[in-house]
């Protein structure tokens, strides 16, 4: 057993891990960051899953992480090199025509479908994207507490709850109304209020179930429609992107980051406990029965995986083990990469083209969505699935070999734990066909094309990337786990109940997606606590 002394230690090696051990040892701290698995990443890395053919294991696309993140850490001097779909998404329909969308394309092609859901598109936008900015703003603030004790421990929480106000008072009467609304209402009855066409409502309210097992008619998927609008790519809002080499190459940069300021990144070094004394993290404890002493712990990990195995439950306060153990998780994501021979053909668009690049949705309308979800809750999974394919290969020809192509699907509903005691593992290869069968129904040949897979439950999530339930955001992102109340009302401030303890994962405050920001920010208040001693 060996003991080693430093100033912070961090449970996990994911991307929030690295950004937080990024701005702690910039500020002159000494880190050592501890990853489970034998490769840095979390659940942002690039793997072989096919001889010849490597893809974005889990997360798959760009648009979320921060652009203060991606300059403080110059990621792009240590590799990293984002580009843009040429086309930001395709929605192809079963009577043979398709919706694109993307700069200069979605008002045309919405037309085709209804004139007056075009007319209507840019004053939609316009006020989505004033929301949007106001809660931009807020992704890289420490949401306003509710912490116990007098005026000295309330006055900062009062202050951060003023400017908050002051933010939501830069919009008008409209725009608090519609924050009111994307909070609260469903994606459907924001979209049916909005549109009179199928196609533009599903291409909008696919962002609405994106990791969220819910239907778009429940309350609060408005809010996840939301979430997803957040991000740029290369300065331009609302963009998705790909990164070259795939999303490990985020990851790898800042690894390289981390390096160039002496953080210890250690691999396959498993924590099996927070260690404390008196009631205080003072460090953790590994597989191999090492022991890092520090002077804070910060946990990037899934909270319910943190307080549920690795912190002494004698030392948590009993309302919040109880709360914990309700925190709600499971996206139903079952998440599938793909080897091809051949670019697919879509019966809507057989050629080549730009589309190839875009976000695929296979689900042509919110009813659609309704009954997928429907059907999981019943069967485990729906017959009909939600699919959105995207082919990185046609941006990046490092991926695969030449001619060839990889496809990610990342495919929704389906039940987080089986109905009836059925295990994933037994239905593992029977739902990994039916994905494939159901891009083979837009797209005759692709399941011919297919020389490759590798196919991912939401119980794989779990074991792999120690992602709870298969929940891609750490917890989700429901009214009562958001911002002050992520992940429990009291402790949004990633500070945990436990003194010494952090929380530098999505499932802290803004939430999930390969942002970066819950590991900037907790950083901030790491060392604002350790300068007050």
């Amino acid at each position: 057993m060996a003991r080693t002394d430093t100033d912070i230690v961090i449970i996990g090696g994911g991307h929030n891990g690295l950004v937080c051990a990024f701005y702690l040892a910039r500020a002159g701290l000494k880190v050592v960051v501890l990853e489970r698995r034998d490769v840095v990443g979390g659940a942002a890395v690039t793997e072989t899953f096919h001889p010849g053919f490597r893809n974005s294991t889990a997360s798959y696309t760009v648009s979320l992480l921060n652009p203060r993140v991606i300059a403080d850490m110059d990621l792009a001097r240590r590799g990293l090199k984002i580009v843009e779909r040429r086309m930001s998404n395709f929605l192809p329909l079963p009577d043979g025509r398709a919706l694109e969308a993307g700069e200069g394309r979605t008002a045309a092609s919405v037309a085709t479908f209804s004139a007056r859901d075009a007319e209507r598109l840019p004053e939609y936008e316009r006020r989505l994207e004033a929301v949007a900015d106001v809660l931009r703003a807020l992704v890289l603030e420490t949401p306003p507490n509710l912490p116990e004790g007098g005026w000295r421990e309330a006055l900062p929480e009062l202050l951060s709850s003023a400017s908050v106000a002051r933010r939501l008072g830069g919009l008008d009467l409209t725009g608090r109304r519609d924050v009111l609304d994307l909070f609260t209402k469903s994606a459907g009855d924001w979209l049916d209020g909005w549109f009179e066409s199928d196609p533009i409502k599903a291409l909008f309210g696919f962002d609405s179930v994106v990791g969220n097992y819910a239907s778009p008619y429940t309350p609060g998927s408005a809010y996840v429609l939301l979430h997803h609008v957040f991000g740029e790519v290369n300065g331009k809002r609302g963009a998705w992107g790909h990164a070259i080499g795939g999303m490990g190459a985020i990851t790898q940069a800042m690894a390289a980051a981390c390096r160039e300021l002496g953080i210890d990144i250690r691999t396959g070094a498993e924590v099996t406990e927070v260690v404390t004394e008196r009631g205080r993290a003072v460090g953790v404890a590994t597989v191999g029965g090492d022991v890092i002493r520090a002077r804070a712990v910060v946990g990037n990990v899934h909270p319910r995986l943190l307080f549920d195995r690795l912190v002494d439950p004698a030392i948590v306060p009993p309302d919040f083990t109880e709360r914990m153990s309700r925190y709600a998780s499971g996206s139903g994501t079952f998440r599938m990469n793909v080897a091809l021979s051949e670019a697919p053909r879509f019966e809507a668009r057989p050629e080549a083209g730009d589309h190839l690049t875009a976000g695929i949705i296979l689900a042509p309308s919110l009813d659609y969505m309704d009954r997928a979800h429907a059907e999981a809750r019943l069967n485990g999974w729906s017959s009909r699935p939600i699919i959105e394919m995207l082919i990185p290969s046609t941006l990046d020809d490092s991926l695969a070999p030449p001619g060839a192509h990889v496809a990610s699907l990342f495919c929704q509903h389906v039940a987080p734990t089986l109905p009836d005691g059925r295990n994933w593992d037994d239905h593992r290869e029977s739902v990994a066909d039916l994905m494939i069968d159901t891009v083979d129904r837009w797209a005759p040949g692709f399941k011919a094309s297919v020389v490759g897979r590798m196919a991912l439950t939401p119980t794989d999530l779990e074991r792999r990337f120690a992602l709870v339930g298969g929940d891609i955001f750490h917890g989700r992102l429901t009214l009562d786990q958001l911002f002050s109340a992520r992940p429990v009302l009291g402790h949004a401030d990633y500070r945990m109940p436990v003194p010494g303890l952090y929380l530098c994962g999505s499932g802290a405050h803004p939430g999930g997606g390969v942002t970066g920001a819950p590991g900037h920010n907790a950083a901030r208040v790491v060392l604002k606590r350790l300068r007050r001693g």
